[in-house]
Formats: C-alpha cells, sequence, structure tokens
C-alpha cells in the first residue's frame, strides 16, 4: 500500500524508493510531509510501541522521553564503514569495505527487513530551505522514532519535495532498525554512489542518516569534489557593544561542550557584548563573493548530550527544551520530568532510570552518560537572526580544541593558515560516552573528524591546504583547551562556559586589527603603533641592535638604532629572547627590541602566557583605555605582548583572573 503522494510519472525519488521497498518488502509505504498532524501521529505511534512516554505536560508540553534497547545507545564507530572500489580512497582512519561486498552483506540484511512494518518516506533539507549551499536528502526507515526526529533536525517534507521537484540531485539513505542485534548492525557509506545504508540501530548518530552520515561523510565527499567545506564545526556569532557580529567557526569532539558553547551567555554581557547561535554541530562553508568563507548550518534542531547541561553551563538550551522536545535515555522523576547528572541538585526520590527501572545508587547513573535531547533551535533565546540566511554567514576564526587534562596549552594561535591545518590535523581528545569504547583514552582527532570524514584523511588534509590557497580571506585559526587541569586536579579555566567569553571576544579582535575586514579607527591604530615605535627605537639604540641587524625594521628605527653599536651576539640573544616569549606580533622587529629591554630591566625573562598577560593587567592595561596615553619605556616588553594578544584579544587577560 502506497499512501502520501501519487504521480502518473516516476521521479527519481519514487523509482529509488520503489526499489527500496523491494528489498524491504514493507506493509505499506508513507510519504512524510512534515506536517504537525503527521507528527503528533509519529508521536502517538511510539506511545503505542510501549518505549516512549508522555511528559508533565505542564511544565514540559509537548515533549516526550524515548528509551532505546539498552544495546543501542551511542555511535557504532567500529560498524561503520566507507565502500570505495579502492581502499586508499578510504584512507586508514576508517573502516573499509568493498562496495560490492557490503551490498551482498549488508542487503541481505535489509532483504525483507520491514515486513510487517510501514515505510516512512522522509525527504528533508539539510541547510535553509533556499539556500545555495543546502542539499536534498532522502531517508526511508521503518521507525517512527526517527521520523519524528528528523521533523525537529531537518527541513523535512513538502518543502524539501518542492525543491527537489524532478531531479536526481539528492542523497538516498536506506534505514531499518531490523532486529537491533548489534552483531546485525552496519553503517555503510557509498561516496561514489552517494548511498546511505543503515541497518540494526535506532540510536540517532546512526540512524538520523541525515546527522553525520550524510551532513558530514558524504558530504565531505561532496565538498571536496567542488571546492567547499564540511566541518564538524559550531558557529556562533559575537556581537561586540556597537553592534558588529564576528562569526567564527569551532571543531570539537562530541560530548566536549560544542552545544554548551555556541549557546553561551557572555561573561561581558553587561558590557554590551552578546553570543549568537547559528549552530552546534556542524558547519558547511562555501567561498563567498566577499572573499570570505560563508558558513551555513545544515541542521534545523540540537542534538545535544543531556548529562552536564543545566542553568550554569547552558541556560539557553535549558530553556528551549522546555517545549517540543524529545529526550532520549534520560531518567524521569516521580513528577514525569526529565532528569539526569547536572541539570540541577541531587537525585530526588521515586526517580525512574533510562532503563525504566526505579533507581537507587547500586543501579549506576540514573541517566545514560550519552542520554540525548532533540531540541528545535529556533526555541533557544541565543538563536541567531542570520541562523537561517540563505547567504550563510563570514567566519573570521577557526577555534580547534579539545579534552585533554594535561599537555596541550590553553589557548594559541597558528601562524597562519598552513601552520593551522597542522594545528588542527594534530589535535588530540580523550574519549567521551558518544561513542563506544573505552571513556578518557586519548586519541588523536583531526579537526574532530576522525569518524566522520568520508575519505582518505590524507586527501582531507590536502583539501584543506588546497582551500587555503583559494579563500581570499581566510579565518585565523586557534587553538583552545578548555579542560586543562592543574597539580590540584581542578581546571585552570572555570568550567562555567559563561567565563570563557575573552576567547571568543578575543577572536572578534583578531578579525579586527589583523584580517583587516574591519580596521578599527585610523588614529586610534596610529597611536596603538607609534607608542611602541618610539619605545623600541630607544631601546634599540642601547641594546645595540644597528642598522644591519634587523633587515625589517621600519626605516625610522633603523635610523635610530644605527647610532650605536652593532653587537651580533647581543642580536641574537635579543631574537631568542622575543621567541622564548613565544611572541609573534603585528611588527616582529618591535618586539624584538622590546622584549629584551624588558629582560635588562628586570634581570629576568617572564614565562609563559600567563605571566605575559599577568604584566599587562597590572602595568598597562588601564593605559590603552585611553588612546593618547603615554606609554613607560620600562613596560616595552608589556606593549609588545599587548600587540601580539590583541590578535587574540583584549580581553583575554581577564581569563586567567
Amino acid at each position: 500500500m502506497r499512501t502520501g503522494r501519487e504521480s502518473s510519472v516516476a521521479t527519481p525519488l519514487e523509482t529509488w524508493v520503489e526499489e527500496a521497498a523491494r528489498l524491504t518488502k514493507p506493509d505499506r509505504v508513507v510519504y512524510c510531509d512534515g506536517s504537525e498532524t503527521e507528527y503528533q501521529r509519529m508521536i502517538a505511534e511510539m506511545l503505542r510501541g510501549g518505549d516512549t512516554y508522555a511528559l508533565n505536560e505542564k511544565t514540559y508540553p509537548n515533549c516526550y522521553l524515548h528509551r532505546s534497547s539498552v544495546n543501542d545507545v551511542a555511535r557504532t564507530e567500529h560498524l561503520t564503514f566507507i565502500c570505495t572500489p579502492d581502499r586508499e580512497d578510504a584512507g586508514p582512519t576508517n573502516n573499509w569495505m568493498d562496495p560490492d561486498a557490503a551490498k551482498h552483506k549488508v542487503g541481505a540484511l535489509f532483504d525483507g527487513a520491514m515486513r510487517g512494518r510501514t515505510m516512512y518516506v522522509v525527504p528533508y533539507i539539510m541547510g535553509p530551505v533556499k539556500s545555495p549551499i543546502s542539499k536534498v536528502g532522502v531517508e526511508v526507515t521503518d521507525s517512527p522514532y526517527v521520523v519524528a526526529s528528523m521533523r525537529i533536525m531537518s527541513r523535512m517534507g513538502k518543502t524539501a519535495v518542492d525543491r527537489l521537484g524532478g531531479s536526481s540531485e539528492f542523497v538516498p539513505g536506506l534505514h531499518s532498525l531490523g532486529d537491533l542485534d548489534p552483531m546485525r548492525r552496519y553503517i555503510v557509506h557509498f561516496p561514489q554512489e552517494k548511498l546511505i545504508w543503515s541497518v540494526g540501530s535506532g540510536y540517532g548518530g546512526n540512524a538520523l542518516l541525515g546527522k553525520k552520515c550524510f551532513a558530514l561523510r558524504i558530504a565531505s565527499v561532496m565538498a571536496r569534489e567542488h571546492d567547499w567545506m564540511a566541518e564538524h564545526m559550531l558557529i556562533l556569532g559575537l556581537e561586540s557593544p556597537g553592534g558588529k557580529v564576528t562569526y567564527m567557526a569551532a571543531a570539537f569532539p562530541s560530548a566536549c561542550g560544542k552545544t554548551n558553547l555556541a549557546m553561551m551567555v557572555s561573561a561581558l554581557e553587561s558590557q554590551g557584548y552578546r553570543v549568537w547561535t547559528v549552530g552546534d554541530d556542524i558547519a558547511w562553508m562555501q567561498i563567498g563573493e566577499d572573499g570570505y568563507l560563508h558558513a551555513i548550518n545544515p541542521e534545523a534542531g540540537f542534538f545535544g548530550v543531556a548529562p552536564g547541561t543545566g542553568m550554569k553551563t547552558n541556560p539557553n538550551v535549558m530553556k528551549a527544551l522546555r517545549k517540543n522536545t524529545l529526550f532520549t535515555n534520560v531518567a524521569m522523576t516521580a513528577e514525569r520530568e526529565p532528569w539526569w547528572e547536572g541539570i540541577g541538585d541531587g537525585p530526588p526520590p521515586g526517580l525512574i532510570n533510562w532503563k525504566g527501572e526505579k533507581w537507587d545508587s547500586s543501579k549506576g547513573a540514573p541517566a545514560h552518560p550519552n542520554a540525548r535531547y532533540t531540541v528545535p533551535a529556533n526555541q533557544s533565546p541565543s538563536i541567531s537572526p542570520k541562523w537561517d540566511a540563505p547567504e550563510g554567514v563570514p567566519i573570521s576564526a577557526f577555534i580547534f580544541g579539545g579534552r585533554r587534562a594535561r599537555v596541550a596549552p590553553l589557548v594559541y594561535e597558528s601562524f597562519n593558515w598552513q601552520h593551522g591545518v597542522f594545528v588542527g590535523a594534530t589535535m588530540a581528545s580523550e574519549t567521551t560516552a558518544a561513542a563506544t569504547g573505552d571513556v578518557g583514552i586519548t586519541r588523536r582527532d583531526p579537526m574532530a573528524m576522525l569518524p566522520f570524514c568520508g575519505y582518505n584523511m590524507a586527501d582531507y588534509f590536502r583539501h584543506w591546504l588546497e582551500m587555503g590557497k583559494k579563500i581570499p580571506k581566510p579565518p585565523k585559526i586557534f587553538h583552545v583547551n578548555w579542560f586543562r587541569k592543574g597539580a590540584d586536579g581542578k581546571f585552570l579555566w572555570p568550567v562555567d562556559f559563561g567565563t570563557r567569553g575573552g576567547a571568543r571576544r578575543g577572536a572578534g579582535d583578531a578579525d579586527r586589527l589583523c584580517s583587516g575586514k574591519e580596521r578599527a579607527d585610523a588614529r586610534w591604530t596610529e597611536n596603538f603603533r607609534r607608542g611602541p615605535e618610539r619605545v623600541a627605537a630607544r631601546e634599540s639604540w642601547r641594546l645595540g641592535a644597528g642598522a644591519g641587524g634587523f633587515e625589517t625594521v621600519p626605516g625610522q628605527i633603523r635610523r635610530a638604532a644605527s647610532g650605536g653599536d652593532t653587537r651580533r651576539t647581543r642580536e641574537a640573544d635579543t631574537a631568542l629572547s622575543a621567541r622564548s616569549y613565544g611572541i609573534r606580533v603585528i611588527d616582529r622587529p618591535l618586539v624584538v627590541a622590546a622584549s629584551a629591554a624588558q629582560r635588562r630591566r628586570d634581570g629576568r625573562r617572564i614565562r609563559g602566557v600567563k605571566g605575559v598577560l599577568g604584566s599587562f593587567h597590572m602595568k598597562i592595561g588601564p593605559a590603552f583605555q585611553q588612546p593618547d596615553a603615554a606609554v613607560p619605556a620600562e613596560n616595552a616588553v608589556v606593549v609588545a605582548c599587548r600587540a601580539n594578544f590583541f590578535c587574540f584579544g583584549k580581553a583575554v587577560h581577564g581569563l586567567f583572573h
């Protein structure tokens, strides 16, 4: 039986659906229209199935709790395959299977898998409906949970069919719950055909094929072929007091706080700064006419990790998920409200755990560590007015990071695009509950794409390098580590995301002062530069950095320095001194002279970023509130470091106090 769509001539979509139906043999086929009425039908079907429960209608209207099978609670990366004719095309970081072998092996599991069930045809758009960057996908599934979730996570139904028309330009995805046996579970991708098959799992990342499967694994292949980028990145905008919004994208492995960061409330809000959410997980980016990468969020909802989420860490999402939300594997209170670790106080009496059992401390965590919420993005108070803009938003900075208790510094900036690719390619993180396997093991996760790149990672790095040559105004690239701990085991950076505003504010200043997109007021910039020049000229003369010492020193400074003795050993020591501070600045020779001046003054070197910023905070910070303020010569190194760290934000020093 076929309902929901009638046509005299089969379209490519209908032809493919007929092929899928012949393989899976459902009792009937239903084309989904994406309406609210249809969504409620899916919810009713889930409630009848006995694995979904209505929550308190007064406190959580139109919210439901779904419990998955206890063996189906996370992405199964070891059962996820890239199927290419040549194994090298998949690369060493992906599981590989020959396409013909995959269709034979997995096809046997699909044969008759939907007998006695309904096949739902879910056409959807990844990205804003009218965006040229957006793509169409079609998932067929026998899971009402998938249909309900896809309605939240994508632009689904009639709007997608209208955009597709009679075209064959869509990514097909075949999904069936099968029998939920982990031994008969596969998620396979066919990059050459842009095809996805998934069987044996009902969990989000394995079953919502528009998410990781299409939006990253298949889209990364499409992006490489057509000179764009599909990345595992959040997108946020930082609004300054003047109303200018600077957009950035950030890559973190799953369960490292991407959603909390994307939806944070700025600690600088009282000063006029605000964070706008564009996306929390995936970014599709193309080069715009203005020379910047323009990014869209291909998703329409948030599929976030619940444990650890609360009013302290993410008040915006806590407000968003009070209605129209589908929770998965959280606990439920006696009042039929969702509960998880971090939502507030300790476990209340009468708690039912994620398995549906009465909870006590002997039964472990009440909510599964990878429990999720699925909520419409437009319900967040922080949602950007530009989140659905067809043209996307211009990206000024990339931020890489991971969960590292040791080793990785708190924050640093790459020297250039090529170095930034190296920084992203070598990033690492400690594993979390977002995927099956051991937790807390450090693994390399290039650009947070290790589980999601749909082709050889070496070719992926090459694509990044090639894109750098094509982007006229590439984003600045930074690396951060929110999770660094001190000897006492406590976070060096406060765990509350609201205290991390300086890094995003700083990346905005990086665009303002370093990228040239919107330079600061010319008079302010001139005052900023000339003060250090005068100081450095005087100190260069004192230190003997003569005319032949630094070929790139501005003529004014070179002439001032030429009157002194040229001592090559002092020049080398001065240069090394600057490098020891990790200083890379707007005008490097100024820093060389200034750093040596500071070293001579106090007989020691300021070690580490914290010391440098601390010096700035104590000695020179107030002076820069007044553009014409005189800069004391003895603070030359602070001026130099100020020049450097302006490239990552004039408020960064506040992060350490």
